[in-house]
């Protein structure tokens, strides 16, 4: 089950040596409220201006010997866990199983590993989420496929498992209700539970207090409120804020206690900017007090204390200079314990001193950058540990401190030896205008640093959406095939500020495209990458970008390979449309048009498919309610008098993202086959002698190919 072998019991030792008994006793629940353990925003120093990477400043592996071929199943193949949970006391960790197609929950000892229970969902049913309701029962939340109106929508329904009584049941809610499990608190002792459910479509959400027993109790605590779809309890199970929007404001009602009615205290605009971001992270009882995440005179997202019975934020307890907060840890007596943001990878900011340094001792003892605690008792007798990098798709480990044990649970990649793969590198360049673009360069291994084939893949979004330091199969499975791969963060990205987000609205296929050609540009100046050897490889808004850069510039790149990539902008916004409100609509076609004059034809690969003289590999799942089959069918159709053929890939039931190991491969083989004939990786010969690639345009090498699997288009 467990493929490539870690040292878990040298993992043991290290971990001895790094961690105090004091500070592997320490409580979230009993701290008391610690100073940031990094020096307050308002101190630090402004950040140093962007430097231009160069080539020199690479870190660059020669003289390693280069790795064998990874199968591609290896790169596709996943553990079979997922979604852990560790019962209160520490004894039980309850997870899922995905087994041939099948959803199970299999409950282990957390001591020794061993299985202690096996059951499945229903067929069609979902697994939402699951969590604990005390030591001998599951909560499990569920949704399935339903029709109303001949609208096709998922309908959610919360079960109970009593591992005591071996039962399950469902919690009542009305037959025609739509949203049936949403938890807005749970006793600590598991017997009961505050549930938001949505009696009927055409009402809002009302709070249930429910006893979590066969035949129990049910009592309705909270009333429809029009515009509150979302609903929040204190510390002590009090529902005090409804929160949701009504009529293109952000709405907030508060009350103090459960003997107060609901107040309404703040409205946001859908167009003022804090409306983006304001949330509430937690309230706790006997108090008006909480933090939640706003946007602050900085522009910047922080940390903010806030009175709610004003409706009012009260200071700043933390901001980044730098970047935005994206998510809040409280302790469960409601002060912060640590700040998440993100620079070039994952970062987290740490308020209670003695849960940094078990994190930081976690990390050397496992040698990983990013380690996580998934899952937890309520005393830290034991937890889920979950250690990787950018370079190790990571492993899960059970931690017991006070043994100061870490067990290897399971691989991420069960079969994929991770000592073969590489580290992706921050890599600064100029755009045209002078931006400064982010992008991350990844090396293959036993390769000198010049004149090497190169994938530029960027990612999808394209608004908001970033790449950053963190493991990626495709990049690692290119790199192992003996490409570069650079993935540039182009304007409209998230992660960098407003104006650089703002800087890529009404620059779809222009700005952004400018961006991935400057990418390549700078790859190619500094030596590292071969002109003549440069694909455009992308799934969703980067499958388009790959697909318009063999249009827009095929004097550039050798070939293209798009994944579920928009061909017709007009048709893609008059499809978004149907599940968007009209100013969301208005907003996105925005975003993307810029100018209302502006045709987005000029933008458009199926516009252009009929001389298209570069290969091209485009591949789609027929079940993708995002990018619609029938962007891939028009550009099949467009493509057909081109000099160049399409290659084609259809995978049957896939969606937009990959949902089975399967579909992955099928995927990656058919990129493997593509690359290899049409910018093919190793073309220097053990003399040191180069030979320059044909051109596929003229050599004749743009023909169809027999991939299993593949089928060809509509």
């Amino acid at each position: 089950m467990m493929g490539i072998i870690r040292s878990a019991a040298g993992l043991a030792l290290v971990m001895g040596a790094g961690l105090g008994a004091a500070q592997l006793a320490a409580q979230d629940a009993t701290a008391a409220p610690e100073q940031p353990a990094v020096t307050p925003a308002a101190a630090m120093p402004a950040p140093a201006p962007a430097r231009i990477t160069r080539a020199a400043e690479l870190v660059t592996e020669p003289d390693a010997a280069r790795p064998e071929l990874i199968p591609a199943e290896h790169f596709a193949g996943r553990s079979a866990f997922r979604m852990f949970q560790m019962s209160p006391n520490g004894a039980q960790l309850a997870m899922v199983r995905d087994n041939a197609g099948k959803t199970e929950i299999m409950l282990l000892d957390a001591v020794t590993r061993d299985p202690l229970k096996l059951f499945s969902l229903r067929e069609g049913q979902g697994l939402d989420w699951l969590r604990w309701a005390g030591n001998d029962k599951l909560l499990i939340s569920v949704s399935f496929p339903a029709t109303v109106y001949d609208i096709p929508i998922r309908l959610n329904r919360l079960m109970v498992r009593d591992l005591a009584a071996g039962t399950m049941f469902e919690l009542p809610v009305p037959k025609y209700a739509l949203w049936g499990g949403d938890l807005v608190h749970l006793a600590e002792d598991g017997s009961s539970a505050l549930i938001s459910v949505q009696d009927d479509w055409r009402d809002y959400p009302s709070v249930y207090r429910y006893e979590l027993r066969a035949g129990g109790v049910k009592e309705k605590i909270v009333k429809p409120r029009a515009g509150a779809w979302n609903w929040y309890a204190d510390d002590a199970g009090v529902v005090r804020i409804g929160m949701g929007w009504d009529n293109r404001r952000l709405k907030v009602w508060y009350r103090k206690d459960e003997a107060s009615e609901f107040a309404l205290v703040g409205k946001l605009k859908a167009d003022d900017e804090k409306s983006r971001y304001w949330s509430v992270v937690q309230i706790v009882s006997g108090s008006d007090k909480g933090y939640v995440l706003e946007e602050g005179e900085s522009g910047r997202v922080g940390v903010r204390l806030f009175d709610y019975a004003t409706g009012t934020p009260l200071e700043t307890f933390y901001e980044h200079p730098e970047r935005d907060v994206e998510e809040l840890w409280l302790k469960d007596d409601g002060t912060p314990l640590a700040a998440l943001y993100t620079d070039d990878r994952d970062r987290i900011t740490w308020f209670d001193p003695a849960r940094a340094r078990l994190n930081d001792s976690l990390a050397k003892a496992m040698q990983l950058e990013d380690v996580s605690i998934l899952a937890r008792s309520r005393q830290d007798e034991r937890m889920v540990i979950w250690g990787g990098s950018e370079a190790d798709p990571g492993a899960l480990f059970v931690f017991t401190p006070k043994a100061r044990q870490l067990d290897l649970l399971a691989n991420a990649r069960p079969e994929l030896d991770f000592r073969q793969l590489v580290k992706p590198q921050p890599i600064r360049y100029r755009a045209r205008d002078g931006l400064e673009i982010t992008a991350y360069l990844t090396l293959p291994r036993g390769r000198t640093a010049r004149g090497l084939p190169l994938i530029i893949m960027p990612h999808g979004g394209p608004f908001g959406v970033r790449d950053k330091l963190r493991y990626d199969d495709e990049v690692q499975f290119l790199a192992n095939r003996g490409y570069a791969v650079l993935q540039p963060n182009f304007r409209g990205s998230g992660g960098y500020g407003d104006a650089f987000y703002e800087a890529g609205i009404g620059q779809v296929g222009r700005g952004m495209q400018d961006d991935v050609d400057d990418a390549m540009d700078w790859a190619v100046s500094e030596g590292i990458a071969d002109p003549a050897r440069v694909c455009v490889v992308g799934g969703s808004y980067g499958g388009y970008a790959a697909l318009w850069a063999v249009l827009r510039n095929p004097e550039r790149y050798r070939c293209a390979a798009s994944w579920a990539g928009v061909t017709d902008w007009d048709k893609m916004l008059a499809y978004d449309k149907r599940y968007l409100t009209s100013k969301a609509s208005k907003s996105w076609q925005e975003r993307i048009r810029g100018e209302q004059t502006f045709d987005l034809d000029a933008v458009s690969p199926y516009r252009f498919a009929a001389r298209l003289s570069r290969p091209v590999l485009l591949a789609q799942g027929t079940a993708d309610d995002n990018v619609p089959m029938r962007q891939y069918e028009l550009m099949v159709a467009a493509a057909k008098p081109a000099p160049v053929p399409l290659t084609t890939l259809v995978i049957e039931g896939e969606g937009h993202s990959f949902s089975s190991a399967e579909s992955e491969q099928k995927w990656y083989d058919a990129l493997d086959t593509f690359l290899a004939k049409h910018n093919p990786a190793d073309q220097v010969a053990a003399d040191g002698s180069f030979t320059p690639p044909r051109d596929p345009a003229k050599a004749g090498n743009g023909v169809p190919i027999d991939l299993p699997g593949a089928a060809g288009g509509k």
